[in-house]
């Protein structure tokens, strides 16, 4: 599947995480980054930002970040914690090379958007659609350049993440 077969993001801007720099291990607290039980996670995952987090998610919703997002050491266990309760994705200025490699690989989708910081606020109804490489915030009306996926992350992305897409390419005959 190409880029341009995915399926847009859409859903509402749940948080906006605006500081440069950001360890997603803050979401979950570094105290609790060993913590194994994904509802474990869940229940302390942005107590330090909003007590209310979860309470104000629907499925679908998506966290924006600024540049560099996912700084520090990739640490899996906040974004599973997010993708529990139902977070669908992350757009930011720039992500860290790390954090971008193993959520693609877990086949979380990512994009990377310079200037959403600007372009959205919390609750707005966004749109990535990664066909036209375009954030749409539907609330505003406005619209936003993402930068292009590879071919090999658009795959991993459209499989499901990188064991789905190396069994698949393993069935057909197709690895590369």
């Amino acid at each position: 599947m190409s880029r341009n077969s995915l399926p847009p993001l859409r859903g509402r801007v749940a948080f906006v995480f605006d500081e440069p720099d950001f360890d997603v291990d803050q979401i979950v607290g570094v105290k609790n980054i060993k913590i194994q039980d994904v509802e474990e996670l869940a229940r302390v995952a942005m107590q330090a930002y909003d007590p209310d987090f979860r309470a104000k998610l629907r499925p679908g919703d998506i966290l924006i970040g600024g540049a560099n997002f996912g700084y520090g050491h990739p640490h899996y266990p906040p974004m599973r914690a997010m993708r529990h309760m139902g977070i669908a994705g992350v757009v930011a200025e720039s992500f860290s090379p790390g954090y971008w490699r193993g959520e693609i690989s877990m086949g979380f989708p990512q994009a990377a958007c310079p200037g959403v910081l600007a372009a959205v606020s919390r609750w707005d109804e966004i749109e990535v659609d990664y066909a036209d490489n375009l954030l749409r915030n539907l609330t505003r009306g406005t619209q936003l350049p993402i930068e292009a996926l590879s071919a090999g992350d658009a795959a991993m992305l459209a499989a499901g993440g990188l064991l789905p897409y190396l069994k698949r390419d393993l069935a057909t005959g197709d690895a590369r």
